[in-house]
């Protein structure tokens, strides 16, 4: 490319040093800026992040969405390109982005959606309920920020200008073991317990059974999980367990008591 793009690109972390070198390597060259917002981290995210050339900011832990706010003021450019560290620009995407600049009428538009894929154990998914997976993380900051839930789920939300959508992948490692993707069952299912108990949703046995069902078929026969061999089959089954365990957490928040020998009375 001739010349960086004239974009932000922003970087939240912590303790990401194994992930970092591969986000930065992807986003080193072609951008104009590239801003890496630390929190609380102790290993060596800093100095990898100052030996590629971006700039490094230390913030406050706000949860995802208020964190990733927050790094925005650093940004000096109209564009920003938000970024997670396991997160890594293609070089499909790479080349999408420079024809998007290119385009006389590219200011027309407050931001781009494109796919995110997933490496999952032995390969890229490219079907079920992981893959397109469109984000939106391209946008001019004065007409889009971060919106949704506080501490998960977080997206860019916007003042309702026109969303181009380019078709290069935005790379995502974000499990690196199954160990990985268990671990975050429970963390989902507590926000679905809030989340469901705020809006006054009550348990039912129905509801609790044709969810993960439908979580199943949706993702394995009707997305074509299936093709995408056994990683396709176990995200299929660990989509509708994590389904059912997020109902059955509403069911023992409505039922649960202490054994018969230690009620009162």
């Amino acid at each position: 490319m001739p010349c960086p793009l004239p974009l932000s690109v922003v970087i939240v972390a912590k303790n990401e040093a194994l992930t970092l070198p591969r986000c930065l390597a992807s986003v080193q060259g072609w951008s104009a800026e590239i801003i890496v917002a630390l929190n609380a981290t102790t290993d060596a995210s800093q100095a990898i992040a100052v030996a590629a050339g971006a700039q490094v900011h230390h913030v406050p832990w706000l949860g995802f969405r208020d964190t990733k706010n927050a790094a925005l003021v650093f940004a000096t450019h109209p564009w920003i390109l938000s970024l997670d560290a396991d997160e890594e620009v293609s070089p499909a995407l790479r080349q999408e982005l420079a024809s998007f600049f290119a385009r006389p009428d590219h200011d027309a538009f407050i931001g781009a959606r494109f796919p995110r894929k997933v490496w999952f154990i032995d390969r890229w998914i490219t079907h079920g309920d992981w893959y397109p997976d469109y984000s939106l993380r391209l946008f001019q900051r004065a007409h889009a920020r971060w919106g949704g839930d506080a501490f998960v789920h977080e997206k860019i939300t916007t003042d309702g200008g026109p969303v181009t959508t380019l078709h290069g992948d935005l790379l995502h490692h974000s499990f690196p073991s199954l160990t990985a993707h268990v671990a975050k069952i429970n963390p989902f299912a507590d926000l679905f317990l809030v989340q469901q108990k705020a809006r006054g949703v009550r348990f039912a046995t129905a509801t609790a059974i044709s969810r993960p069902l439908w979580r199943f078929f949706r993702a394995y026969f009707f997305r074509f999980g299936f093709l995408d061999g056994f990683p396709g089959l176990y995200i299929a089954w660990a989509t509708a367990f994590g389904a059912f365990v997020r109902y059955a957490r509403l069911y023992e928040d409505e039922n649960r008591q202490p054994p018969p020998h230690q009620r009162a009375g």
